[in-house]
């Protein structure tokens, strides 16, 4: 038998990984990267989801396309307009306030829950969520840290224990981002300000988990919750306009 060269036989042998790198993407492989694009808001709201570059993006067929946008449209993250397509959806200042109204009620059930299954481990992931977001805060970085922030309340979500709630949750985190992209006013202050507001929150709500006091860190989550919704800045609503039976009528 020829025994292959040692150079074929590597290039033989890393054939199979390739293929399998190249694998199409799964259904869910492809929300995945589609959430994650907007949580590091590299999808803006309002930004046009073409099908076709889309399909190939992510080397499928457009038919595979269709029904993660469904189901990102179902979630709201997605717009899907008839003879339009789809875009990255622009929350109303209402869904705005609907949106933190479903997270105070959802969150403080959930940290309680937390509290009673929390192990070292998860203080422990919560300090990293807190340090790296004082770090992407300190740099500048405001995409990263609302990410980041994002990441401290989906752990506790997580390791809750409690499978629906989290995955309201998990919307609603989505559905934040996509709010703080359209409505945060610009972030001129200093970063050790943005840091104050941003991350100390969160460690005061570390401390009063870490002593387990359900009370407590339920009362620092729905303050926390209602700062960050404060901080909207909505813009003024348009006027309607004259009424054009007084603009035009009797006119002669």
């Amino acid at each position: 038998m020829t025994r292959m060269p040692p150079r074929e036989a590597a290039r033989a042998a890393s054939r199979p990984r390739r293929a399998a790198a190249s694998a199409s993407p799964s259904d869910q492989d492809i929300y995945d990267r589609m959430i994650s694009a907007v949580l590091d808001h590299r999808l803006l709201p309002g930004t046009k989801l073409v099908e076709d570059r889309l399909a190939e993006a992510f080397g499928v067929s457009r038919t595979r396309i269709r029904p993660v946008l469904v189901r990102l449209a179902n979630e709201s993250i997605v717009t899907l307009t008839p003879n339009r397509g789809a875009t990255v959806a622009q929350p109303s200042e209402q869904e705005a306030r609907e949106v933190f109204e479903v997270r105070r009620l959802v969150e403080a059930p959930l940290v309680a829950r937390f509290i009673a299954n929390a192990e070292t481990a998860d203080m422990q992931a919560l300090t990293r969520c807190i340090r790296d977001e004082e770090a992407a805060r300190g740099a500048g970085d405001m995409h990263r840290a609302i990410r980041l922030s994002g990441d401290f309340h989906l752990h506790i979500a997580e390791r809750s224990g409690h499978g629906t709630l989290g995955g309201v949750l998990r919307e609603m985190v989505s559905r934040t981002s996509l709010i703080l992209m359209a409505y945060s006013p610009t972030h001129g202050r200093a970063s050790e300000d943005a840091t104050a507001c941003g991350c100390q929150e969160h460690r005061a709500l570390l401390a009063a988990i870490k002593l387990r006091d359900a009370k407590e860190a339920a009362r620092l989550m729905d303050e926390h919750l209602r700062r960050l919704e404060a901080q909207l800045v909505f813009p003024p609503a348009r006027d309607a306009g004259p009424d054009l039976l007084d603009l035009f009528g009797g006119a002669g």
